[in-house]
């Protein structure tokens, strides 16, 4: 896993860097996991835009990806290290001995051929998945679930990892990568080590047709606007925010800058133990 930086033969080549793919092992996805995926233009069932700046792209077919790792007790082999376009990390191809084929996010350092479980009575290696309850305090993971039997929600983009704080006898603790400590069942599953690509995040894309090619349209900034299309548009020349006396909102003067979007009788605020800010 590396990025290879490109010569500036071209204006679109200059500050562009890809990855090397040397940890893929085959270009061929199973047919058999395979689903359509429609685009929605970001629009919803009235045909209106719901998302914005979203449109176009490569099509793509839909992994179906094993979350929930719940083939317990039988172990699998590692076939193939595969690309996956709808998100950042690897992906692995599992053949179980009954034959199942099944694909599971890719942690790093997973090959082929290696074996992987998933069950209460499991050994501490990567890619095996278990209940919380039964791993190390300390214990690097991915794929982690928030209700049981509901498939991993938390810590499954590229390079991220989730670590086991603290043990009880009904709750865990975590600590995610935000450094938000919270609270989750035992009976929750999580998956052992680190997640692959770590390399993503510095990707430097190079030019706006490569946004495109992804499915990312155009994104304008506000203040760039007129003010009959923005709050913070318009104004004599380049101005914060119409003027200088209004603050960064979003296009519905929702502020943009240092409010707190998250509810305060939010349920789930009960279990975080210490906020990520």
């Amino acid at each position: 896993m590396g990025i290879r930086i490109l010569n500036p033969v071209t204006p679109g080549t200059r500050h562009r860097s890809v990855h090397t793919f040397e940890e893929i092992t085959t270009s061929t996805p199973e047919k058999s996991l395979l689903a359509p995926i429609r685009k929605t233009g970001g629009r919803n069932n009235y045909g209106r835009v719901t998302s914005r700046h979203i449109g176009g792209g490569n099509k793509r077919h839909y992994r179906i990806i094993d979350f929930k790792r719940d083939k317990f007790d039988i172990e699998g082999v590692v076939k193939t290290i595969e690309y996956d376009p709808n998100r950042t990390c690897r992906i692995a191809l599992v053949v179980y001995k009954d034959g199942e084929k099944r694909y599971i996010l890719a942690p790093q350092g997973l090959k082929v051929g290696d074996i992987v479980k998933s069950g209460d009575n499991v050994e501490y290696k990567i890619g095996n998945a278990t209940k919380l309850k039964n791993l190390p305090v300390g214990a690097v993971i991915h794929n982690v679930e928030l209700k049981p039997k509901k498939g991993g929600q938390l810590g499954r983009s590229a390079g991220t990892s989730i670590q086991l704080v603290s043990k009880d006898q009904k709750y865990c603790q975590i600590k995610l990568p935000s450094g938000e400590v919270r609270m989750v069942l035992s009976e929750c599953m999580a998956t052992v080590g680190a997640l692959s690509n770590p390399e993503h995040e510095n990707i430097s894309y190079g030019k706006a047709g490569r946004k495109r090619w992804l499915g990312i349209r155009p994104h304008v900034r506000g203040m760039a606007m007129n003010p009959i299309d923005h709050p913070n548009g318009g104004g004599e020349g380049r101005s914060k925010s119409g003027g200088g006396r209004q603050h960064l909102t979003s296009p519905w003067g929702q502020l943009a800058k240092g409010l707190k979007t998250r509810k305060r009788k939010k349920t789930s605020n009960k279990f975080i133990i210490k906020r990520r800010k």
